[in-house]
């Protein structure tokens, strides 16, 4: 269903081949990186927000409703106790029905990417030796 590739050389500036988009990741200064690119937990962020504006516009377009820009913020953060939690803030251009708004809330907590981070997903991880040539 998806993929991505990542090769990394030295440093902590990584760059991520998905199909055919060259994406760069890093961590900011004050961890050590070069900011060359969004942190992991960016990037988890924003696949939920596209994610959430692309399904909202699927739902929309196909309900002939008129929804103006979607404009989506997400917040990662960590309590004392460990317990973590994405605030996820939607606010939509056009004029909508309190009915609308109820409705694209619920799709809002419906959208695939939602629904993976919801109920945790298994990763499998297999740890190989490159064979080096030389």
């Amino acid at each position: 269903m998806a993929s991505v590739h990542l090769q990394s050389t030295s440093g902590f500036a990584q760059q991520i081949q998905a199909r055919s988009h060259q994406l760069r990741a890093d961590e900011p200064l004050s961890n050590g990186g070069t900011d060359s690119g969004p942190a992991p937990y960016e990037l988890l962020l924003a696949g939920l927000a596209a994610c959430t504006s692309l399904t909202l516009r699927m739902y929309a377009d196909r309900k002939q409703w008129d929804l103006g820009l979607i404009d989506v913020r997400l917040c990662f953060s960590r309590d004392e106790q460990g317990r973590e939690k994405i605030d996820r803030t939607v606010a939509l251009g056009a004029q909508l029905s309190p009915e609308q708004i109820t409705r694209l809330a619920e799709i809002c907590e419906k959208t695939p990417v939602t629904k993976t981070i919801r109920q945790g997903t298994e990763i499998v991880t297999t740890l190989s030796q490159a064979k080096l040539e030389g």
